[in-house]
């Protein structure tokens, strides 16, 4: 029965890809990008797309981003991660285990802060409040906040808001702060590698996907591309380079993704919201800079590249950045797959604290 479902769900998500919603989003976002190419706006083929069918789906325009597309996009984004990792960056996970403990201080007092503003100012329900505040894992916190009958159009906005604001507001951050311009000038020779080493690196992700989804772990779609590609790579069995012009194809689908989120959202509840989410980040991203300082003092890492680790939320959407700029992408991707795991172990904790005082 579980299999005919999934069957049922495959082809519905393959049928999406030939309707007119999901081909407007094609023909809006392309455009979009190279218009942003040409005035040389930071992270063009993201931020074009992004704002373009965030607009058109406040308008009303009936758009769509099918999961296998935004599935497949984000196992190509895991296969780029995983041309980082090797022996040496196991070796340096050690070393990491402070700004992880960072990264928990750092959630926790985002959630008790950031709580207690949208509970004095925006009347936030309390359970609400701490859906919003927390520094991330919108899908997952979603499914939570359902459970506990929460707001959910409170919760969704507030983050989605943020996620516009920080994947608009980082690349100009770091354009205007680092030397290095975006990659996509490689003259590796892609053509001589064993493409069959391709084959092995996507079944081995699949099955992992499959694996971690099960048991669930968080961002399964790049967590388990990470850990074939870091198996199969230190293993010596299977390794691959895909093009770098492959990055801007998954900026593209990518920040497309993000305006498709707000299809089901109304300009009335986006503006009703918008005020105090953008307080709200604002607050997150000082408590996000103030701890990327703090871990200087653990790792001998870029800064641009802490803040981009302890950025509130967006894993994939800043997994993407890291590439595009080459700030340690396996060090990024690390600490935010370890926010959603603390994130999803703080909650429910809060929560549960919630209940006995009330009690």
């Amino acid at each position: 029965m579980k299999m005919n479902l999934l069957i049922k769900n495959f082809k519905e998500n393959l049928s999406q890809i030939l309707t007119i919603k999901f081909i407007s989003v094609l023909i809006i976002s392309f455009p979009s990008a190279i218009i942003a190419d040409y005035f040389n706006i930071p992270l063009a083929w993201f931020l074009g797309p992004m704002i373009i069918t965030s607009i058109a789906a406040l308008s009303g325009l009936k758009i769509i981003m099918p999961k296998i597309v935004l599935s497949f996009i984000l196992i190509i984004l895991g296969l780029h991660i995983g041309n980082y990792i090797d022996q040496n960056l196991f070796n340096q996970m050690f070393d990491w285990i402070w700004t992880s403990l960072i990264m928990l201080i750092y959630i926790i007092i985002c959630i008790l802060v950031v709580a207690k503003y949208l509970q004095k100012f925006a009347n936030y329900g309390e359970k609400a409040s701490i859906f919003s505040a927390a520094p991330g894992a919108l899908g997952p916190l979603m499914i939570l906040a359902e459970n506990e009958k929460t707001d959910l159009s409170q919760v969704a906005t507030s983050h989605l808001i943020r996620l516009i604001i920080i994947i608009t507001v980082i690349p100009f951050i770091i354009i205007n702060n680092t030397v290095n311009d975006v990659l996509l000038n490689d003259n590796f020779n892609y053509l001589t590698q064993n493409h069959l080493n391709l084959i092995l690196l996507i079944v081995a992700s699949l099955f992992f996907i499959f694996l971690f989804d099960k048991i669930r772990i968080p961002a399964a779609l790049l967590s388990g591309t990470l850990f074939a590609s870091g198996l199969l790579q230190i293993t010596d069995i299977a390794s691959y380079k895909l093009p770098d012009e492959t990055v801007n194809f998954c900026l593209l689908f990518l920040g497309s993704s993000v305006g498709c989120r707000f299809a089901e959202k109304t300009v009335k509840e986006i503006a009703n919201n918008s005020l105090h989410s953008i307080v709200a980040t604002t607050i997150l991203v000082v408590l996000g800079l103030i701890a990327a300082y703090v871990a200087t003092f653990f790792v001998d890492t870029n800064i641009l590249t802490l803040i981009l680790s302890f950025s509130p939320g967006g894993i994939y959407e800043v997994a993407v950045i890291a590439i595009a700029f080459d700030l340690d992408p396996d060090f990024v991707a690390f600490h935010h797959i370890i926010r959603l795991l603390f994130i999803l172990f703080t909650v429910p904790i809060f929560l549960r604290v919630l209940e006995k005082i009330k009690k």
